[in-house]
Formats: C-alpha cells, sequence, structure tokens
C-alpha cells in the first residue's frame, strides 16, 4: 500500500512539474522546437492518467515521430476467493477487499494521416512495458497479500489533435495493448506460463495442484487493454 502511494505521488509530481517547467522557460531551444508534452486521462481497462513526451520531425530520414510516455491505472486485480485459494490456503474466512493498479510505460512511433477531414491526426504503433499489482485483503481472516506481474506487449492506435491555441490542443486517442503472459507471485508462491511453478496449493475439488491457468484466470493481470483517452498537448 505504502508503495502504491508513493508510486502514485511520483507520477503525480512528475505531471505537476513539466506544465511549470515548460511555462517558466526563457526561451525557445532547439529541443524545445520538436518536443511536445502530453497528459492524457481516460479508460485504460480502469481509469488511468498518463504523460507523454513526443519527439518531432527528428531526422528528415526518419519517418517518424517518436512518444515516451508512462501511465498509472487503478483496475479491478481479479477474484477475490480464487486469488487466496491458489496463492494462501482454501480457507473462507474474513471480508474479502481487493483493489488493484498497473504502471505502464510505452513507446510509440507515430505517423500522420488524415483522419474523418483531420489532417492533424496520426497512427501509432510501439512496445509496452507494463508492473502490475493486485491486493487482497481479508478482513478478519488475517490475511493480505500481492499478486504480482511485469508484462512486455506491444500495442497500437489512432490520435487526433484540434487546434485551442497556438501552443495548446485538445488530444483524443484510441487504441489497444496487448501484454504476453508472466509469471504470476503472490505470497510464497509462484506461477510460471511453462508451469514450472513454485510452491504451489491444491485444489481440493480435484486433488491436483493449481496451474499458471488458474492463476492467470483468477488473477486479472493485463493481456488485451483497450485505452479511450482524452488530453492535452502542450506545444514546448
Amino acid at each position: 500500500m505504502l508503495q502504491s502511494k508513493i508510486q502514485l505521488k511520483l507520477l503525480l509530481l512528475f505531471l505537476t512539474i513539466i506544465p511549470f517547467s515548460v511555462a517558466n522557460g526563457q526561451k525557445q531551444t532547439p529541443f524545445k522546437e520538436k518536443t511536445d508534452f502530453q497528459f492524457m486521462t481516460g479508460l485504460n481497462r480502469g481509469f488511468g492518467l498518463g504523460a507523454n513526451l513526443v519527439f518531432n520531425n527528428l531526422s528528415k530520414d526518419f519517418p517518424f515521430d517518436i512518444r515516451l510516455g508512462i501511465g498509472y491505472t487503478w483496475l479491478s486485480p481479479g477474484n477475490s476467493s480464487d486469488a487466496r485459494r491458489i496463492f494462501i490456503n482454501n480457507a473462507t474466512n474474513g471480508v474479502p477487499e481487493k483493489k488493484g493498479h498497473n504502471i505502464d510505460m510505452r513507446i510509440d512511433l507515430l505517423k500522420p494521416i488524415t483522419l474523418m477531414g483531420n489532417s492533424s491526426s496520426y497512427w501509432f504503433i510501439g512496445p509496452r512495458y507494463s508492473k502490475f499489482k493486485g491486493n487482497f485483503k481479508y478482513v478478519g481472516g488475517n490475511e493480505d497479500f500481492d499478486v504480482i506481474s511485469s508484462q512486455f506487449g506491444f500495442g497500437g492506435g489512432l490520435e487526433s489533435h484540434y487546434k485551442i491555441s497556438d501552443n495548446l490542443k485538445l488530444v483524443i486517442t484510441g487504441g489497444l495493448d496487448y501484454f504476453l503472459s508472466t509469471k504470476l507471485k503472490g505470497h510464497d508462491t509462484a506461477y510460471y506460463p511453462n508451469n514450472d511453478n513454485v510452491n504451489t496449493r491444491t485444489n481440493e475439488d480435484t486433488d491436483s495442484k493449481f496451474r499458471y491457468k488458474d492463476a492467470n484466470k483468477a488473477i486479472d493481470q493485463p493481456k488485451w487493454m483497450p485505452r479511450l483517452l482524452v488530453g492535452v498537448q502542450l506545444d514546448l
């Protein structure tokens, strides 16, 4: 919980510092002429916030703009009762509480297009990296544990810009990310896609060990992540 608060505070600090740093700049450097800042909010399977730096026209020989981004999303971590059985034990006491979040980092290659008559539009594609954490707590049951994963993925989408003022634009973006299956770790148990698992629990219904597919079904780590975000772009 403390780590989640620290991560969120760092993200919000980052989002706050960038605009003020831009506003206080006294001269237009070549870096600023080619760089834009975006602040985005919306749905990324759950509600999320994000910040991006866009580098434009880096080279005449390179046909893409480049975007570096980071985001924080609040989302459901999965099924509380199944998570307990698969990672801890078969106890059923306590009132379940759950919460989850995802920190994603992304690189996009952007290519200008005309979309629905808007020439300030782009398609984009690029790699992704995700840090997921789901917390499951059972009040009165003496259980409180996290399930975590780190994933690589890729994604793409479409984006349109609409001018508000000389250096400010409204940004609307939609896309889809896909993340690869990876290790799910919780408490002292870990499940791997190849089922080379560590300290697995027993399914009392079948008298057999739980497998990765069971853990992956119980925990809603990122897989397909649709994105619909709205924000602003500040031309530095």
